[in-house]
């Protein structure tokens, strides 16, 4: 990510501030919650996209500021009512604000941050990118209780399974890159464009997080987590497909019944590697990568696309 983060230097550094300002509050405990929060930030991935998506058809402006800032809230508050839902203790190596503050508390500043960005784009009249963003949300929930449904009967097919993570994880991504886009161009056949690529290096992204869960637990995801979550990930939907019926009885009986067992989970991973899922799962990815690439590439080539090409490049290299 080195020639994103050093062509966005000088835009990152203003939205840091930006951000900082926008998820303040007056309530001690909740301007205490949110500091905690500021600080332990990821990679910050999605706005480098709406910056960069901007970068491609013009100057960055105040409305690309507010997109990134909004777009940042909203992932923020679906990441906090993730935890209360998953019961996740952990987050980014650090306790999560599940942990800290517990389920009501959780749920309270999941709601402020959404608040927050609504109001940020309603205060300067952003309506299209709001539209764009709000649109996102709905996905999200949609794709997350699809899921949801599935793993209650562990009966899910590959394409439902696409249908589930281009809602739950790919429509944010895609709504970054078409803020990012219209904030500068105001224009809806680029904006367009870039939704497109967006969603598909999220699913690029999905399926790399997927197989996180057959390595080592080196990447802050334990190894096995979705398995024993109950979700039905690419990997394990290929080996069902694959296997015969004895072997697809076991491995649902044990996810089923047996995933808080370590060794089980283990047998699970060797057969997934055994039938090709993980391999599957690798090609599925780059293809997605590709089809990014494909996009990426109509556009007049220069230090900004370049950029763009580093990051896609980076959710399917990552080791984190």
């Amino acid at each position: 990510m080195q020639l994103a983060q050093s062509l966005l230097k000088e835009e990152l550094a203003v939205f840091e501030i930006k951000f900082r300002e926008a998820v303040k509050s007056q309530t001690p405990l909740l301007d205490r919650i949110m500091r905690f929060i500021v600080n332990r930030k990821g990679k910050q991935l999605r706005p480098m996209f709406v910056f960069l998506s901007a970068r491609l058809c013009g100057p960055v402006n105040e409305s690309t500021y507010r997109a990134a800032s909004l777009v940042e809230l909203l992932h923020t508050a679906t990441l906090v009512h993730d935890d209360v839902v998953d019961e996740s203790l952990e987050r980014r190596g650090f306790f999560s604000t599940y942990a800290l503050w517990k389920n009501k508390i959780s749920v309270l500043v999941g709601d402020y941050l959404l608040a927050k960005g609504l109001l940020l784009s309603l205060d300067h009249n952003d309506f299209r990118i709001l539209q764009l963003l709000s649109g996102a949300v709905r996905r999200m929930s949609e794709g997350e209780l699809l899921q949801i449904e599935k793993s209650r009967t562990l009966n899910l097919e590959e394409p439902v399974y696409f249908e589930i993570i281009r809602n739950k994880t790919a429509s944010l991504l895609a709504s970054s890159c078409a803020a990012g886009a219209f904030s500068t161009s105001g224009n809806e056949a680029v904006t367009d464009r870039l939704a497109r690529f967006g969603e598909a290096v999220g699913v690029a992204f999905q399926i790399k997080d997927d197989l996180f869960d057959y390595g080592d637990g080196k990447t802050g995801k334990p190894s096995g987590n979705d398995l024993k979550e109950k979700k039905l990930t690419l990997p394990l939907i290929h080996t069902l497909n694959k296997a015969d019926k004895s072997l697809r009885r076991e491995l649902i009986y044990i996810i089923r019944n047996q995933n808080r067992n370590p060794a089980k989970i283990k047998y699970v991973i060797s057969k997934v590697v055994e039938c090709g899922g993980i391999l599957y799962a690798q090609e599925k990815m780059l293809a997605f990568r590709d089809e990014a690439l494909r996009i990426l590439y109509e556009f007049e080539d220069s230090e900004v696309r370049r950029a763009m090409e580093e990051l896609v490049r980076f959710t399917t290299d990552r080791s984190y």
